[in-house]
């Protein structure tokens, strides 16, 4: 009866074996994982009766459960009060963590020959209690804005907690260089915190320690971006370092020195770093105009950069209308207040963002190193002002997911996302396969990287452009609505972060001119169908990709060849 009752309703990897016991004879009944090496015992004698409560009831249990997971399932249900210690041997060599049962709630039945606990399994709702419903708080406060007569939009939000946030950011990055000055932004990220006009760069570093900060300074193709934690009590003296930082900055000869040098080092340690290089590469092979200036400054142009270039720069782009100051966990009204002499004295200069046309095209770099490495990607037209659109693509690259062969995986870590379960999972010789997407103002890129050996090549591209056409063609509903759970939870667990709040501010107001609530986008990833995302990937798929790879390049197709495959 038992044997009947575990063949008919356990998944055909685990079997049942017996084992021969001088008391009982036959008696002991155990039920192994042909995918695990964890094995567990039951006494058939006393759960035989047991056993036939549960006939006709379906355990539910899932293919993914271990042998120690099922066991449990399926004893839930029974009243332990009938199973004793004495009845009850168990025997476990559990490879992993999760092979591993819970010997306090389970020792009764499995392990110690303790006194039997009683369980209650939460897959049926508990008889008298009642659960209330939650939603989300997807607005919990509100984003105020004052705009300055010079254009500064001074945006915050008074989140709860003893610390604070605040940021410049500012409508300048590579996208906006040109002719000699090539590489500034990447300058102007290692000159920030150094001196101004009215400090030197010891004082910098004693009064942001005096007040217990934390600065950080970032470049990106479209804005650069200056950010400082601090307590609320000392708000005011922590917003008055980050604007000299920002809008006095002196360019001391020897500064700048130093910076370049560590510049040089960034450079060298792409030869080590493969998806930076290859994101860099795909950017200058996608892109005609301002997008396609590098982010990263290459060897030929650093020489060239000197002070008196990047304060040309800073005199230039950094002005009023260009500029946002962003808060979290401070009083608005206080915030301006305090804005009003340090930022009221910038110009109101506007300069007008560089045109970026996408083209397309293929970049390749020789290397006798025993993996291959690649990206293929496509436009994804429209940018965040295609709000709609950022979403889908935004869902895109949470349903492709992927990752490293040899990654830290979990529940939670994509592991049953697209590329991890039908590339990573598929092919031993496949190392890394992930989605990337690059998302700015207006267009946008949307893509697959992957590592593979050498040998390898051709076939890694074949997958990359298979996996790219599937999207289009088989994409199920259950397959959406993980990518959509995963998009959202995102979004809301980072923007828990104050410093994310603050960040989400200022870039939203540069883009937008406002911050458009996270309930919008919540509601937008609510809304995104399976047929929003074929259409997506088909409209993408209707311009030439653009393709980089480092390695055994000969081997891998030609371009010609792929850009039929998509056209």
């Amino acid at each position: 009866m038992y044997e009947n009752f575990v063949k008919d309703r356990f998944p055909s990897h685990f079997i049942v074996e017996y084992t021969y016991d001088a008391e009982y004879q036959y008696q002991y009944q155990y039920i192994r994982s042909t995918r695990s090496s964890s094995t567990m015992g039951v006494n058939v004698r006393k759960l035989q009766p047991l056993a036939k409560k549960w006939l006709g009831k379906s355990p539910g249990v899932g293919d993914s459960l271990t042998a120690n997971s099922l066991l449990r399932t399926c004893l839930s249900g029974l009243s332990t009060s009938a199973i004793t210690s004495s009845s009850v041997l168990a025997k476990s060599s559990p490879r992993h963590p999760s092979d591993a049962y819970d010997t306090s709630l389970f020792s009764g039945i499995f392990g110690d020959g303790g006194s039997a606990r009683v369980t209650t399994p939460l897959s049926e709702p508990l008889a008298g209690v009642e659960v209330a419903a939650h939603e989300p708080q997807t607005q919990a406060v509100s984003t105020n804005m004052t705009t300055m007569s010079n254009g500064v939009k001074v945006a915050s939000e008074n989140t709860p907690g003893a610390t604070a946030t605040l940021g410049l950011y500012v409508n300048a990055g590579s996208m906006y260089e040109h002719g000699g000055c090539m590489g500034v932004s990447h300058l102007l990220e290692y000159m920030a915190w150094k001196g101004t006009t009215n400090r030197s760069s010891l004082r910098v570093v004693r009064e942001i320690e005096a007040i217990g900060g934390n600065v950080m300074a970032s470049a990106s193709r479209e804005q650069m971006a200056y950010s400082i934690d601090t307590t609320r009590a000392t708000v005011p003296e922590a917003l008055e370092i980050l604007a000299d930082c920002v809008v006095n900055q002196r360019f001391e000869l020897w500064e700048v020195k130093e910076a370049l040098e560590r510049m040089k080092e960034d450079v060298k340690g792409l030869e080590d770093n493969p998806q930076t290089t290859l994101l860099e590469a795909v950017h200058s092979a996608a892109y005609a105009g301002g997008l396609g200036q590098p982010l990263i400054a290459p060897k030929s142009v650093v020489a060239s950069l000197t002070p008196e270039v990047a304060r040309e720069f800073v005199n230039e782009l950094y002005t009023g209308a260009r500029m946002c100051l962003s808060g979290a966990g401070v009083e608005h009204g206080e915030l301006v207040k305090l804005a009003e002499p340090l930022l009221g004295g910038l110009p109101a200069g506007m300069v007008g963002e560089p045109p970026s046309e996408y083209i397309g095209g293929d970049w390749r770099q020789f290397s006798a190193a025993p993996l291959t490495h690649g990206v293929l990607a496509f436009e994804h037209a429209g940018g965040w002002n295609d709000v709609k659109g950022s979403v889908v693509a935004t869902v895109l690259q949470y349903l492709l997911g992927g990752g490293g062969s040899f990654s830290a995986g979990g529940p939670g870590k994509g592991m049953h996302s697209r590329l991890y379960t039908r590339v990573l999972n598929q092919y031993h010789w496949m190392h890394n396969c992930t989605a990337v997407t690059s998302i700015y103002n207006n267009t946008g890129l949307v893509g697959i990287f992957a590592s593979a050996e050498s040998s390898h090549a051709e076939d890694m591209v074949a997958v990359m452009c298979k996996e790219i056409e599937a999207v289009a063609q088989d994409l199920t509903e259950t397959e959406l609505e993980r990518a959509k759970s995963a998009a959202a939870s995102s979004v809301l667990m980072n923007l828990e972060s104050r410093a994310v709040v603050s960040e989400d501010i200022g870039r939203q107001v540069l883009t937008y001119g406002h911050r458009k609530p996270i309930s919008e986008f919540i509601s937008e990833i609510s809304k995104v169908s399976v047929a929003d995302v074929k259409k997506a990937v088909g409209e993408m798929m209707k311009k030439p990709p653009t393709m980089a790879t480092i390695g055994d390049v000969a081997s891998v197709p030609r371009y010609d060849l792929v850009c039929k495959r998509f056209g």
